[in-house]
């Protein structure tokens, strides 16, 4: 199976991310061919400092590469490497109804938040549809509240394929899949996000993530009385990252009394630590060899060109738009896949 999804360059990645999204891509990895990429053009909507843009990029690489992607198993790549998702944005633009992008859920919630409505911002679905159909995936791992982007994007690849496809399905209908952690809160208990500026990051400082957790938002229950885990925030963290026996344990001890949120913060810590401790240490590396960084993203950006450059060839022909045939030995030097080397382990 064929498996899409992308990470915004927008900001550090937090553990939100990697619950609701990056463990999945890992797992899928081993049996799946998947396609993962830096979503730098989106991240235009909020990033607009072109040195925080480049760091940033380069950010999710090299958290993706840390926690365990293998490039010789999955492509990741640049979003801006792939130029057929803008020019299949825009043809996907041309058969949509306004109507369509003015019901997206997170639009409304990010205008909610004091985010400036910018046309990008807009018709952020469209461009999003765009980077799914334009490699044909069977599916789209997503959280709970990312499903009506992916039914956006079955609906667009609709309205071309009626359009332009006389009876043939050119663009392929994804699915979503959901991810078994839905929503992850943060810090304060509002879904975690960059822009909500209420995030644990997974490579921050050892010292400034036990700080970032210990301030997570709690109740004034005293230690000794009962709690109700249902409603605590440190709880609800905890149960993503926790074993189900040792969740129920703790469970108990909420419900009898006697246990305090700082007990719960400091467990929470320590199961980040044990994540991400050697994760850390991986991304140091890999920072200091970013040639080989480059030489995955090149590739994995070669991997998607060899699905999408056809795909277009077959929507422009779909559409009556004529380009210039291009020499054939450009085209095999824009798609060569070669072996990634292994990353230099030390200076």
């Amino acid at each position: 199976m064929r498996v899409l999804s992308g990470v915004q360059s927008s900001g550090k990645v937090h553990l939100g991310n990697y619950l609701g999204a990056l463990k999945q891509h890992l797992e899928l990895q081993a049996e799946n061919e998947c396609f993962y990429f830096i979503a730098n053009y989106h991240a235009l909507t909020t990033v607009q400092d072109p040195e925080v843009m480049r760091q940033r990029t380069l950010d999710v690489a090299l958290d993706y590469l840390a926690i365990g992607l293998d490039p010789n198993k999955a492509a990741l790549y640049r979003q801006t490497d792939l130029p057929e998702v803008c020019e299949l944005a825009w043809i996907l633009s041309c058969v949509t109804g306004k109507g369509l992008l003015e019901r997206a859920v997170s639009y409304k919630d990010k205008i909610d938040k004091g985010l400036t409505p910018s046309m990008g911002l807009f018709t952020y679905p469209v461009l999003q549809a765009a980077d799914i159909l334009i490699v044909s995936c069977d599916f789209v791992p997503v959280g709970k509240d990312q499903v009506q982007h992916i039914e956006m994007t079955q609906d667009m690849a609709g309205y071309f394929n009626n359009t332009f496809g006389g009876g043939e399905e050119i663009l392929k209908r994804p699915e979503p899949r959901l991810n078994q952690a839905m929503i992850v809160p943060g810090i304060d208990g509002q879904k975690m996000s960059k822009s909500y500026g209420n995030a644990i990051e997974l490579f921050d400082t050892p010292s400034a993530t036990k700080k970032r957790i210990m301030s997570i938002v709690t109740d004034s229950t005293p230690v000794e009385d009962p709690k109700d885990p249902a409603t605590c925030n440190v709880f609800a963290i905890l149960s993503l990252m926790a074993s189900p026996d040792e969740l129920a344990d703790w469970e108990a001890r909420y419900r009898a009394g006697g246990t305090g949120y700082g007990d719960v913060k400091k467990r929470v810590h320590e199961l980040f630590e044990e994540v991400f401790g050697e994760a850390r240490e991986r991304r140091e590396m890999l920072a200091r060899d970013l040639d080989y960084v480059e030489d995955v993203l090149v590739t994995g950006a070669s991997k998607a060109h060899r699905v999408a450059e056809p795909l277009m060839d077959r929507v422009r022909q779909a559409c009556g738009l004529a380009t210039a045939r291009l020499a054939p030995s450009y085209r095999l030097a824009r798609n060569a896949v070669t072996p990634i080397r292994k990353p230099r382990t030390n200076g």
